[in-house]
């Protein structure tokens, strides 16, 4: 049998050949690199075959599904790729998007936190109550209902990691509680107006116009990527490891580079840069670097995968499943605002309907195993264009709401499905 060991971003580094428990021929996992480095293209085909047949699919079927999608309601109708409808999804999905991020750490342990809608509600609620009602400083404001998003997903897990209670009992519990509180500080009125002006206000409706602004992040993402990339290269080759070839990296750069400067160009046709994508793009790569590169996330994967093993490896299992929820209460606050924002106000809708189901779909669709131990906060990203890609296509084409839960429940019974049948197919492999 062939063991892969990986590094945080995923990539085979050794091969280790150790006996097979049963008799038969042992396989060996090539590392990548090498295949690329000694086959060149012939190499990308034979490391793809070798995912495909051990169930790592990664974010293929989002992609394949995005290009349809977008092909679909673009034939329907031809203002979906426009540059104002573009816009106004990519501002749409940030709300989301930032819950999904908090909703992936907990989906990493392989638990559930159906409390976020309620939370988020909360937290808007709070800033409204303190900085309209009170006349309190918005900012302080704000910050004070984001603490307490995280305290109250911090008393989640507390319930959960130390008194030892479900995660779906404790959360449901919260999804209850924390409504009626929301409910309860808003008053009979039920609806606090915000300034637009002010500053959740301004979280989705400011633009960056310098067409300087979209193109500068553009650089600085590619730059970003590129340059990490190229001298983790070279220390790899200055220590005899295996490394991908300057073409590989600059291939990839290449696609990356196209991307995003075509985003800047959507951007800098409408309004310019939204604050709320900037903000959004700031949360994905500092959340991943957290979950990829430092001893923290490793310690919520590894909880994810055992949590037997873990504890026995001297993680403070206790501490990571409380820090964990705190995390996603914490973000389930900031999407909270950026709701309010959408609407300049916080009532007593806030954190209803199908936000929760939407917030867990797009962590799911994005790639995330609700079993746990598998995912990265960028599949929120891509799980959130594709739901909130999906609402705005049908809204152009006038269907009704009804309609649009059930396609989307379609599309996340499907990806569910598929994550079924891929952790079956990498056990078959050798691999999970």
């Amino acid at each position: 049998m062939s063991i892969d060991k990986t590094d945080s971003a995923g990539t085979a580094q050794t091969s280790v050949d150790a006996a097979p428990a049963a008799a038969g021929a042992s396989v060996t996992a090539v590392d990548p690199r090498l295949l690329v480095r000694e086959q060149g293209f012939a190499g990308y085909i034979s490391e793809f075959k070798r995912k495909i047949k051990g169930g790592d699919l990664g974010a293929i079927p989002v992609v394949i599904g995005l290009i349809v999608i977008c092909a679909i309601f673009q034939s329907l109708n031809s203002a979906f790729l426009g540059a104002e409808n573009l816009n106004n999804i990519f501002v749409a999905m940030v709300a989301t998007g930032m819950m999904s991020v908090g909703i992936i750490f907990v989906l990493l342990l392989g638990e559930i936190d159906l409390s976020v809608g309620s939370v988020s509600g909360v937290s808007s609620a709070i800033t409204a109550v303190l900085s309209v009602t009170h006349g309190m400083n918005e900012w302080l404001a704000v910050l004070v209902s984001l603490a307490a998003g995280a305290v109250i997903g911090a008393v989640h897990g507390f319930f959960f990691a130390r008194v030892g209670a479900p995660a779906f009992a404790v959360t449901l519990a919260g999804l209850l509680f924390w409504n009626g509180f929301m409910l309860q500080i808003l008053g009979s009125n039920g609806t606090i107006n915000l300034d637009s002006d002010g500053v959740v206000g301004k979280l989705t409706t400011y633009y960056f116009s310098d067409v300087a602004a979209a193109y500068g992040l553009a650089v600085v993402a590619v730059l970003a990527y590129f340059v990490p990339s190229f001298l983790a290269n070279r220390r790899r080759e200055a220590a005899g490891i295996p490394s991908r070839p300057l073409s590989d990296l600059l291939v990839r750069t290449v696609l990356l580079a196209v991307g995003v400067f075509g985003v800047a160009v959507i951007f800098n046709n409408y309004k310019g840069l939204p604050l709320a994508v900037l903000l959004f793009g700031i949360v994905l790569v500092g959340s991943d670097f957290v979950l990829r590169r430092t001893s923290y996330g490793r310690k919520v994967f590894a909880l994810g995968g055992s949590v037997e093993a873990s504890r026995r490896a001297g993680i403070n299992v206790t501490a990571v499943r409380i820090s964990v929820f705190a995390i996603a209460g914490l973000f389930a606050a900031v999407g909270g605002l950026f709701w309010a924002s959408k609407i300049a106000a916080a009532n007593q809708g806030a954190g209803s309907g199908d936000l929760l189901m939407n917030v867990i779909a797009a962590a799911v669709i994005g790639g995330t195993s609700l079993f746990g131990g598998r995912g990265r906060t960028w599949n929120a990203l891509l799980g959130v264009l594709v739901i909130t890609s999906i609402q705005y296509g049908l809204a152009l084409q006038g269907i009704a709401t009804p309609i649009q839960y059930m396609i989307t429940g379609g599309v996340l019974l499907a990806t569910v499905v598929i994550d079924s049948v891929t952790r079956k197919t990498q056990k078959s492999a050798g691999r999970a």
